[in-house]
């Protein structure tokens, strides 16, 4: 098998594996000590590429909530927690069926969270850092938020594995379909934690219209757009394998209960070669060769990329 044939599989694997083939606790590695700070520091210093894979931690030192279990959930969103619906409940294309106006609270005011919210520094420091990389810099990540389009990432080397926020699909849906929601405004009663006034709607049949996320217990997510980044990473991946590139994964903000972003960080160091760097303030253990460290996402990267 060719060298981007097995980088290819590589990333293809950790689909088929992310509920199970993450390591197990005992066999994990915690490394906080300078030494290990300074190997850290050392690979990046000689690296030739940079894969940054992201999950919610990533943006919380932005201002925004990482729903952290119910009670994390309620506090972002009271009126929910009043009525006893957790996030799973309303990240569901049930909601839209159900309670269609509820639903569209919920991911407009998201939606307008994640436009009013200025990424943090981080984010302007990695596209620095990872731009002057002979092999580039790509992101993979489940924020649906586009914080790191905002910040300047070029678009076609992003993964966003759960979908955008800010594209639209029909509910139904009627086709194959993906658009903006550039202009999509949602009006949002807080007191009853609902969407006023006339709700998105599919324009090819007129049906109601959902973000084109992946929720909890989806089969009606288009996969399209993702599938188009992911092809693109595929060849980006097996670029680095042809040149047997010196591969960094900075990890940030991926927890244990979706492994996807923490499976694929392990599946692609291992298959190139490279090096892991897991920054989470709660869960920082890494397999055998990985550094993990025990900090937010901003913290880390002022830590492990100083500034100028």
């Amino acid at each position: 098998m060719s060298e981007i044939a097995k980088a290819t599989s590589a990333y293809n694997a950790f689909k088929n594996a992310a509920q199970n083939d993450h390591p197990r606790a005992g066999n994990l590695h915690h490394t906080m000590s300078s030494p290990h700070l300074s190997e850290a520091t050392r690979a990046l210093a000689s690296a030739d590429a940079l894969l940054i894979t992201a999950g919610a931690g990533m943006g919380v030192d932005s201002g925004l909530p990482d729903f952290r279990g119910n009670e994390g959930f309620w506090k972002a969103y009271p009126a929910l927690g009043r009525a006893r619906k957790s996030f799973t409940d309303m990240a569901n294309p049930a909601a839209f069926s159900r309670t269609p106006r509820a639903a569209w609270a919920f991911y407009g005011h998201r939606l307008g969270l994640y436009r009013r919210t200025r990424p943090h520094d981080g984010f302007a420091r990695l596209l620095e850092f990872g731009s002057r990389l002979t092999g580039g810099v790509f992101v993979f990540t489940s924020n649906v938020d586009g914080h790191f389009q905002k910040s300047g990432f070029n678009h076609d080397l992003i993964v966003e594995c759960h979908g955008s926020i800010h594209h639209l699909q029909c509910t139904l849906p009627c086709s194959g379909a993906i658009w903006s929601a550039e202009h999509t405004e949602i009006v949002i009663d807080d007191a009853a934690f609902e969407a006023t006034g006339v709700l998105p709607t599919c324009p090819h049949c007129g049906s109601l219209a959902r973000p084109n996320i992946l929720m909890f217990g989806d089969s009606a997510w288009i996969a399209a757009r993702t599938e188009a980044q992911e092809s693109r990473f595929s060849k980006w991946l097996g670029g680095l394998a042809e040149t047997r590139a010196k591969v960094v994964v900075m990890e940030f903000g991926a927890g244990l209960s979706v492994p996807t972003v923490r499976v694929t960080s392990e599946h692609i160091s291992r298959s190139l070669g490279g090096v892991l760097l897991r920054i989470n303030p709660r869960e920082p253990q890494t397999p055998p060769g990985g550094h993990g460290f025990a900090m937010g996402a901003l913290e880390g990267v002022r830590t492990l990329i100083p500034g100028k």
